[in-house]
């Protein structure tokens, strides 16, 4: 009886949010915390868009490099139908298409794309963390948008978080003013910040506070990793989606804070700044500047006892991160086999010569791994050690740990599928052997969201479409019942620790393929290699 009173309460609280909706046929009003907010109708797609809400105070002045801050009330409806500032950052990655044209440290904005007609009931939430290395990116990006997912009954959140300098700078006054003696995760704080802002408003927009599904790409999945394993965000997730990346060594592993913060002295030392007051005062374009540098500043998440109370390969191991259903990932060719060999030319010769620096004592081993006998030999084994190197490893090891102790599937998929040509395409003759085929870094995003029309780039065909198709209905499915299992999708095995482990490669037919034992001998090695080095 308990639990029907309050699911009547729930729906009376839904309607009385969205009364103003069924009042007018124009732009949606909903309360949040702050105050009231209109957003878009989009009336073709029977959706309501809400762009720029704040989910935090601007960290700015005294506030930069703080923990985040409750959003500050306004009077009125505040509108909200374009995109917030995007982070401080530097135009690094030639792919982002943004939707915002403005950056400032005034970042903190969540979008949200929410069916505008659906059942008597709360809707799955997705929560997409976008990439970027955690110094570029942003929630407006086309590649991002939640309308596809949207319009298949999920309310699609993106948000933005502080970046580079700003989201992950740790000194030891920041560590002596702060309430928990922690600084340097302010980025990640930011992330788990939104989460909290979605669990308390999202029935506001028709989403359900107890079903909400994380996900993201590159920096993005390695936040997911991150929120997983945090005990500030954990109860806050339902599920999770990684692609590509985990907070795992190699790629971006948290280090003891003591590390951080001597990495944010030697920031300071060499642009001047002896105090925390004096970095304070800089302005933010002059900040991004200096640390935008060569070797100036380097993003260090860190293990500050507060987000972090230790290293996150560690929580998982000891079974103590959220334990709820994984979808990840990697694409088959996540760096080409050039990121190795060093501008050289893939014979075998050169890529023994880079077997030994990387491998030193390890590199017969290695070899026999990862071997290298003729130039299809090199370019074949070059790619997969510059791609495990970069990202592979990490996101196969977070899942295998989420296996063994998440108590809850692992559904892994490695993205074959390559893109088509660029409709403005000049063809370059290479001064080495071309790449191998397959899915080069980031090149899933389009697909898994729907979202191929959103880039003008490429000259889509009706295979990549068949492709996003099988994709993005397997993160429906997922994202709506913890499984990406039905609707007529190929069969995807889940991973227990109890069974072997099945790959999902996903191209225009999506297959289970078990996990071949030179893989598994290469990722145990790797793995023995990075415990010790």
């Amino acid at each position: 009886m308990f639990a029907l009173r309050k699911r009547f309460v729930e729906v009376c609280a839904i309607g009385l949010c969205f009364l103003p909706m069924m009042l007018s046929a124009q732009a949606p009003i909903v309360r949040v915390t702050g105050g009231l907010i209109r957003g878009i109708a989009d009336t073709p797609n029977d959706l309501h868009i809400f762009l720029g809400i704040p989910y935090a105070a601007p960290p700015v002045g005294d506030l930069r490099w703080r923990e985040p801050q409750p959003v500050k009330p306004w009077q009125g409806i505040r509108e909200c139908t374009r995109f917030g500032h995007r982070p401080m950052q530097k135009r690094i990655f030639s792919d982002m298409r943004f939707r915002s044209d403005t950056i400032s440290e005034d970042c903190l904005y969540v979008n949200v794309w929410a069916p505008a007609h659906r059942p008597n009931r709360l809707l799955p939430v997705l929560v997409y963390f976008h990439g970027g290395g955690f110094v570029a990116g942003d929630g407006s990006e086309w590649r991002y948008d939640g309308a596809s997912l949207a319009r298949k009954g999920i309310v699609v959140v993106t948000i933005n978080y502080r970046l580079g300098i700003f989201g992950f700078f740790a000194y030891p006054e920041l560590t002596q003013e702060s309430p928990h003696h922690s600084s340097g995760d302010y980025g990640l704080l930011d992330q788990q910040a939104a989460l909290q802002w979605v669990h308390d408003n999202i029935a506001a927009f028709g989403g359900d506070p107890n079903h909400i599904t994380i996900g993201g790409e590159s920096a993005g999945s390695i936040s997911v990793c991150a929120q997983m394993a945090s005990p500030l965000s954990r109860h806050l997730i339902a599920a999770a989606i990684g692609e590509s990346g985990a907070m795992i060594k190699p790629t971006i592993p948290a280090v003891p804070l003591a590390q951080a913060e001597a990495e944010g002295v030697r920031f300071a030392n060499r642009i001047g700044a002896h105090s925390l007051k004096e970095l304070r005062a800089i302005p933010a374009e002059k900040l991004l500047d200096e640390a935008s540098q060569p070797g100036a500043f380097r993003v260090m998440p860190c293990i500050d006892g507060y987000f972090f109370p230790a290293a996150p390969d560690s929580i998982f191991a000891k079974g103590q991160q959220a334990h709820v259903p994984l979808l990840v990932g990697w694409n088959s060719t996540e760096l080409p086999y050039t990121a190795l060999m060093q501008g050289k030319a893939p014979t075998p010769e050169n890529y023994k010569t880079i077997i030994r620096q990387l491998f030193g004592d390890q590199a017969e081993k290695a070899w026999k791994l990862f071997p290298g006998n003729n130039e299809t030999e090199v370019i074949h084994s070059a790619t997969q050690l510059a791609s495990d190197r970069f990202i592979v490893y990490s996101t196969w090891e977070w899942a295998e740990l989420h296996r063994q102790t998440g108590h809850q599937p692992v559904y892994t998929y490695v993205f074959t599928h390559p893109r088509p040509a660029e409709v403005h395409h000049t063809q370059q003759q290479p001064l080495n052997p071309p790449p191998l085929k397959g899915a080069g870094h980031s090149w899933e995003i389009e697909y898994a969201l729907g979202n191929l029309a959103t880039n003008p780039v490429y000259a889509w065909t009706k295979a990549d479409y068949r492709v996003s198709e099988i994709m993005e209905g397997y993160f429906a499915r997922f994202i709506k019942t913890g499984n990406p299992n039905g609707d007529a999708l190929p069969h995807w095995p889940a991973n227990t620790s109890n069974k072997r482990v099945y790959f999902q490669y996903i191209d225009t037919t999506a297959a289970a393929h078990e996990e071949s034992e030179q893989f598994r001998q290469q990722m145990e090695f790797l793995h023995q290699w990075y415990s010790t080095h």
